[in-house]
């Protein structure tokens, strides 16, 4: 398994559902799942996909600019660091964003998010 080829196509899969399907991002975490978004911490499937079906814009493109990523621990897990551009809809500037994922496998040999840090980075 070539870490950096799971983790690009874990971020090409990742943000193509959060730009189509926002509710179609259930399949990746669990209910021990955690996601901070700016600052605020939500824990667990239904809780994580109610915030990000809930952010206050319908339409988005995530352009993603670096991935990089580590192996994480003896479980197998992988750290996966991603900085890039989010456009909204309807706006002119692009937003620039940072996320982090802890990848944690399953026993069918996938990964799901463990671990989810989420920042706008303002300038």
């Amino acid at each position: 398994m070539d870490p950096d080829a799971v983790a690009k196509a874990f971020v090409e899969h990742y943000y193509s559902t959060f730009d189509t399907n926002r509710a179609g991002l259930a399949g990746f975490y669990q209910e021990a799942s955690m996601l901070t978004f700016e600052g605020q911490k939500i824990q667990g499937v239904q809780s994580i996909v109610a915030k990000l079906t809930s952010l206050p814009f319908q339409q988005c493109k995530h352009n993603i600019s670096t991935v990089d990523c580590q192996p994480s621990g003896p479980a197998s897990g992988m750290l996966v660091f991603v900085s890039g551009n989010l456009q909204l809809a309807g706006e002119e500037h692009a937003l620039k964003f940072s996320q982090m994922f802890h990848l944690m496998p399953t026993p069918q040999g996938s990964f799901y998010v463990f671990n989810d840090i989420f920042r706008l980075n303002y300038s």
